[in-house]
């Protein structure tokens, strides 16, 4: 599963590079994320549930940052188990563009579900996929901006 997209903050890159990397701001961002720590400077581990139709799995795991290009660009790889549902790997290329006194976050994804999940056929994965990450960059627009309103 492979998609691409962008978004449009109305906020400087480096107070989107900041958002990025702040452990908070992803938990609240990410859909269904329960949990995210910082282990090191690159290294989150993170809880997330995620529901695929009539399955819903809580995948326990690593969030990864590599080729990190501060405050340009950054790859974020997720390694994740799901118990008897399966797993999920994927990873996003993310470039922050200026534009402004905006930014623009583009992203190229592509995830990889295995076991029980990869029964559910790949068209469900795909539009669930898209619906997560278009719901994240979405929450992710909203808390950049309300975070600049507040100072």
């Amino acid at each position: 599963m492979d998609f691409t997209g962008e978004e449009n903050i109305a906020a400087p890159r480096d107070v989107v590079w900041a958002a990025l990397n702040d452990p908070e701001i992803m938990r609240g961002c990410i859909p269904g994320c329960q949990s995210i720590e910082r282990l090191s400077p690159d290294i989150f581990e993170a809880t997330i549930k995620v529901s695929f139709s009539l399955l819903s799995a809580t995948f326990h795991g690593l969030l990864t940052l590599s080729n990190v290009d501060a405050p340009k660009s950054y790859t974020l790889s997720a390694e994740g188990k799901g118990g008897l549902a399966g797993f999920a790997k994927g990873s996003a290329d993310i470039v922050l563009e200026p534009s402004g006194g905006a930014t623009i976050l583009h992203y190229r994804a592509k995830a990889e579900l295995g076991g029980r999940l990869a029964q559910f056929g790949a068209r469900l994965l795909d539009s669930t996929s898209q619906r997560l990450a278009v719901g994240f960059f979405s929450d992710f627009n909203a808390a950049v901006v309300a975070k600049m309103a507040a100072g």
